[in-house]
């Protein structure tokens, strides 16, 4: 039997009322979906940092022994510093005052130290008690007693209160990164080393304080409590501001002349295809290319920040002209055209009304593509900069390291108790660095931007 017009009607109200429903079932899934895609990769990212910060926070913060030293001059049996005579020449004084300098490297600072912990601890140490005794502090300290006396010669015969690191393994224990409940044969430190430790802490001669030796020390074998990320950060500064110099005008150029100026030809459309295909090639390829080129053929130093930043430089070349481009695309052709029609020539109107226009967009782009090369370690990985450089580079020709490549150094190092937070404390020291960098750009952007 047939439907009559009011049951067809009310059909088709029904299947339109279901479809709605199915459509607005749809759109909320979708919402869903997306909210919680967004809240996921929220968590996750910041679990990552809190575990970052967890672990690498504490790092900051150093054991570190507050000592009267007395600068014995029964142990330091030395002359008085040179001082350069009247009509002396200045070649014949420095050779006197490198003697001297000689002796006082030739003079046992660590007596002066292992007197100064027995102080501390009110008790006479024995002979073969010296080793344990010694482990408390960082080796590397007793240089650090011979340098403030090379600076200030009046020491002698004083008793100086001196901040001296105590050694990794008493960090590690101090700040329980070791399990106390382990046999002795499997624990870092002696019991009587241990012990001495736990007193002195109780007694407030081993405080923990901000560890300024991350900041100003380089890299160490000999005293892992004395590494620092002064090379490594040097090394990335000076990497930085070549890439700064040669990829950003590099790149801003090459993308006006591309985008206002060539002509559109097979030529053009392959150097086109080419920039973008590069922008994808693995980091890696540039580390290769720069190791063959400017290390191999042009014979430039191995690690050395000269060639890190040309080999950043091509990386991040690609990156800087396709922003600039994208960024002159996004201006108004009637810009363009309003120019022209007033008379000016056509450099004139790129210059004096585009590209102060797409200046935001421009600094975007190039400081995202230095901050992304700020965090590149495979192409510095083959340009050797993963070698150990003890000294902080005065030049860009100086053997280096790098932020990234100096994070990866110390994850693989054998004391992982000790420099698992130290590598957390570096990762948050090179995420600061390309946060500001991010943050910076996005002040540029809000600062130049202009409406229309």
């Amino acid at each position: 039997m047939s439907m009559t017009i009011e049951q067809r009607r009310q059909h088709r109200l029904s299947t339109i009322e279901k479809s709605l429903a199915r459509r607005h079932s749809k759109e909320k899934r979708f919402r869903f979906m997306g909210l919680a895609a967004i809240v996921t990769g929220m968590t996750l990212v910041a679990i990552l940092f809190a575990s970052i910060l967890m672990r690498g926070v504490p790092a900051f913060w150093q054991a570190t022994f507050t000592l009267e030293v007395y600068m014995d001059p029964e142990v330091i049996q030395l002359d008085a510093r040179p001082v350069r005579q009247s009509g002396e020449s200045q070649a014949d004084f420095e050779t006197r005052l490198q003697s001297w300098q000689t002796q006082v490297g030739l003079v046992n600072w660590q007596s002066l130290l292992d007197s100064a912990l027995e102080h501390a601890l009110g008790e006479e140490v024995e002979s073969r008690q010296l080793r344990d005794l010694r482990a408390l502090i960082a080796s590397n300290e007793r240089f650090a007693l011979r340098d403030r006396f090379l600076a200030d010669p009046n020491l002698l015969g004083q008793r100086v209160e001196t901040k001296l690191l105590a050694d990794a393994n008493v960090d590690v224990w101090l700040k329980g990164n070791i399990d106390r409940n382990l046999p002795d044969a499997r624990q870092q430190l002696s019991p009587q080393t241990r012990a001495w430790a736990d007193r002195l802490y109780a007694e407030g001669v081993i405080q923990n304080a901000f560890s300024t030796s991350l900041f100003l020390n380089s890299d160490s074998r000999s005293s892992a409590a004395s590494a620092g990320l002064a090379g490594a950060f040097m090394g990335s500064l000076f990497m930085m501001l070549i890439v700064i110099l040669l990829s950003v005008p590099l790149g801003v150029a090459s993308a006006i002349y591309l985008e206002e100026f060539a002509p559109k030809n097979r030529i053009t459309d392959l150097i086109e295809i080419n920039i973008n295909n590069l922008a994808a090639v693995p980091s890696i390829v540039f580390g290769l290319l720069g190791a063959s080129i400017f290390i191999g053929y042009l014979g430039l130093p191995i690690s050395a920040p000269l060639v890190g930043g040309l080999v950043l430089t091509l990386m991040t070349l690609p990156t800087i002209i396709i922003a600039t481009r994208a960024s002159l695309r996004s201006i108004p052709p009637s810009v363009r055209q309003a120019a022209l029609g007033i008379g000016a020539s056509r450099v004139q109107t790129v210059f004096h009304h585009v590209l102060p226009l797409a200046l935001p967009g421009i600094l975007t782009g190039s400081i995202l593509g230095v901050a992304q090369a700020l965090g590149e370690t495979a192409p510095l990985l083959l340009i050797g900069m993963n070698a150990f450089v003890a000294n902080v580079p005065g030049t860009p020709l100086d053997q280096s390291t790098a932020l990234p490549v100096q994070i990866y150094l110390w994850q693989g190092n054998e004391l992982r108790n000790f420099f698992e937070a130290r590598t957390s404390a570096a990762i948050i020291v090179l995420l600061a660095l390309m946060l500001s960098l991010n943050a910076l750009a996005i002040w540029l952007r809000k600062k130049f931007e202009t409406r229309w």
